[in-house]
């Protein structure tokens, strides 16, 4: 190599570091679990940053619902150009703030396994609710959620502040399709046997796997969890005969973004072969697309519900805050 090929190289570098540096990073606003060691955050970051000239920035917080208050709280002075980790129980609520934009992805030449058509939310996971237990500590578990909350001798649990927490939302909105207009009397009936509600999933399931309660809200996945990496079954989903609640996550870029086009980039990212082919083993959820690999055989003889269950976005943002008092109310009654 000459020597004018050397200055040309160096050159080259220090643009591109000169642009690197002067680009603002893409900030997106996440959950904690979703940028952990464990979590697919650094890996996505890293397989995204080596395709670009740009740095991705997490913001991570407790957990999906808290991102919902943020952006309401947040408005249009928002810094945020992606917010990742909204479910389905939240899009019609974070549809109403309107600081989201179109996506502008072409959904329909993506293999989805799921049924999505929304112009504004990209789907990344999906999963079902469910209860953990510890089998060493409980051998026959409740076989419906109406055992579960009729049981007065049955056993501790743990679960999550639908106020800030996706899955804690979940349940709620789990108790109110089963019960319907008893959800209130069912969440009294539970109440007494809740040992804690956390403000987000992780903190659940640390308390869950320290032994705090032998039983946790957690999704059906979370077995594959302790198979594929601690080799043991010792954790099982209990599966109920009602079915089970259905969580889809999803992402959307924030219209104030000033960099839509790698925003919309970063959605048609979470939509690849690398980064769908990551979330079984990282987030321990199911892919919506199609992956480079079959899922792995922790994933086998995991609980499928007999039945999916879902209320529509129009509905929980209609009664959301209604049945969260319910639940607050049937907590402080038995405190």
């Amino acid at each position: 190599m000459n020597a004018i090929s050397r200055i040309m190289l160096i050159l080259l570098a220090l643009t591109s570091h000169y642009a690197h540096a002067n680009t603002p990073p893409l900030i997106i606003y996440t959950y904690s679990s979703f940028v952990s060691e464990w979590g697919p955050g650094p890996a996505i970051k890293e397989g995204f940053e080596a395709n670009c000239t740009c740095e991705i920035k997490f913001v991570a917080l407790e957990d999906g619902a808290a991102l919902l208050n943020r952006l309401q709280l947040e408005g249009t002075s928002s810094k945020a150009d992606i917010v990742l980790g909204l479910d389905t129980s939240l899009i019609h609520e974070a549809r109403a703030t309107k600081i989201l934009t179109i996506h502008g992805l072409p959904l329909e030449n993506y293999d989805l396994t799921l049924d999505w058509k929304d112009d504004v939310f990209i789907p990344y996971d999906y999963g079902h609710f469910a209860f953990i237990y510890d089998s060493d500590t409980i051998q026959s578990p409740a076989r419906s959620l109406r055992e579960l909350v009729e049981d007065k001798e049955g056993p501790r649990l743990i679960i999550q502040d639908p106020r800030t927490s996706t899955p804690g939302l979940g349940l709620l909105l789990w108790m109110r399709a089963v019960f319907g207009e008893s959800a209130a009397e069912a969440w009294t009936n539970l109440a007494p046997r809740i040992l804690t509600v956390t403000a987000g999933w992780s903190q659940a399931y640390g308390l869950f796997l320290e032994g705090e309660a032998p039983l946790v809200l957690s999704y059906t996945t979370s077995p594959a969890y302790h198979r594929h990496v601690e080799m043991t079954d010792r954790y099982k989903a209990a599966e109920f005969s009602e079915g089970h609640y259905t969580q889809i996550e999803v992402a959307a870029k924030l219209k104030t973004s000033t960099q839509q086009d790698l925003a919309s980039q970063f959605l048609e990212f979470m939509l690849s072969s690398y980064v769908q082919t990551l979330i079984p083993t990282t987030n321990w959820m199911f892919p919506v697309t199609k992956t480079d690999e079959p899922l792995p055989e922790a994933f086998t003889n995991l609980v499928t519900p007999v039945r999916t269950l879902l209320i529509e976005p129009q509905e929980v943002a209609k009664y959301r805050r209604q049945w969260v008092m319910e639940w607050l109310e049937a907590l402080s009654r038995s405190r």
